[in-house]
């Protein structure tokens, strides 16, 4: 082995035990950093815009964005935050006393079952329904809650969080471009497919996260609205919940309103059952095929099976912020088997008789 060969070798063992460590001691703060470069790359369009305005004081026009994502998203988010914790004390401090209670009357339960189709089965099985029921409500409103409640426990820590974000969102805006440069410079690949890498996860990402946060408040929103006009109590919970479980595709919101409906019908309220049970379906069920297609793209958009287990494999790694990192790390999956795709295409077989027996069965 020749000196320059130990040499380099001595290096890339160096360069992997420093990285290592340097992602080891800044690991409290990567998810934070992480999150900051997402929203920099967001607002930058923003940003570029507001520095043509103010003549290109780039700085002013840092600190008016990072004023706009206080004004705009942090508080409104911390006030939510809030409601919602104190909603979902409420949920799991009476939910469980509900369901005892129609357990211990049968006569009330019986006579509200036996209006429904099937009623035979499920008069049978109410005990078992009511307590799953009451299990399943309650460890929905006890995990959203122990999430959310460990952002205003652990204040001063989010507090410090939140700045470090701020922080690191105004560099990435002042300098996002040349951080960028230099790290494409150590990737051993060409122009060409440096950009085409960059350029598909910038579209894969915020395509992904525009679609997931917009189809996710419009359903939230639309739904909880319902859930207040028939009167279900903690309607604001009920839609932040809502607003979660719409970015799980092919389900989604249907796992809040349709147990809701059920309620509704089995407490005689039919009007209200039916017409939640209609908006619900026609309107916010259908707001995910509509907007969808419109706000990822059908270049962009990934397939339901993969967003699913990008988001909840997310949500368990990396907590309730797992919703939109998961997403993320799925675009950047996809992104670079494309570009592996792309480089060594001329070294991929083309697999046809998959195509061949389709089109025998077909």
């Amino acid at each position: 082995m020749t000196s320059e060969r130990v040499q380099k070798t001595f290096l890339l063992l160096l360069l992997a035990a420093v990285s290592l460590l340097f992602l080891a001691m800044i690991r409290p703060f990567l998810m934070t950093i992480v999150l900051a470069a997402i929203a920099a790359g967001l607002c930058n369009p923003l940003y570029r815009r507001l520095t043509r305005w103010l003549r290109g004081r780039r700085v002013l026009a840092a600190a008016v964005v990072l004023v706009a994502v206080l004004v705009v998203v942090v508080a409104p988010l911390a006030t939510l935050t809030g409601v919602v914790v104190n909603e979902g004390f409420k949920v799991t401090d009476t939910v469980r006393p509900w369901v005892q209670q129609r357990i211990e009357d049968p006569t009330y339960v019986e006579r509200r079952i036996a209006t429904l189709p099937y009623s035979e089965f499920l008069l049978e099985h109410r005990a078992e329904i009511y307590r799953k029921a009451g299990e399943v409500v309650g460890g929905v409103g006890n995990w959203l809650v122990g999430n959310l409640s460990d952002v205003t426990k652990g204040t001063v820590s989010f507090l410090f969080q939140l700045g470090v974000l701020l922080y690191a969102m105004f560099f990435f805006l002042l300098d996002g471009r040349k951080m960028l440069r230099r790290i494409l410079f150590f990737l051993p690949l060409s122009d060409e497919a440096e950009r085409e890498m960059v350029e598909k996860f910038v579209s894969v990402t915020r395509a992904t996260i525009k679609g997931t946060l917009v189809i996710g408040i419009l359903q939230g929103t639309l739904a909880g609205l319902a859930f207040g006009v028939v009167g279900i109590p903690s309607a604001v919970f009920w839609s932040v919940v809502m607003m979660v479980l719409s970015i799980i595709p092919g389900v989604g919101t249907a796992i809040v309103w349709v147990p809701a409906v059920i309620i509704l019908a089995v407490t005689d309220r039919w009007g209200a059952a039916i017409g939640l049970g209609i908006w619900c379906a026609l309107v916010v069920g259908s707001i995910d095929n509509v907007l969808r297609p419109r706000l990822v793209g059908q270049d962009t958009k990934m397939h339901e099976l993969l967003i699913l287990c990008a988001t909840l494999g997310g949500i368990s790694l990396f907590g309730i912020l797992g919703f939109i990192v998961g997403p993320i790390l799925a675009a950047i999956f996809v992104t670079v088997w494309e570009l592996y795709g792309h480089v060594f295409r001329d070294a991929l077989p083309e697999v046809r008789w998959l195509d061949d027996d389709e089109a025998k069965s077909g």
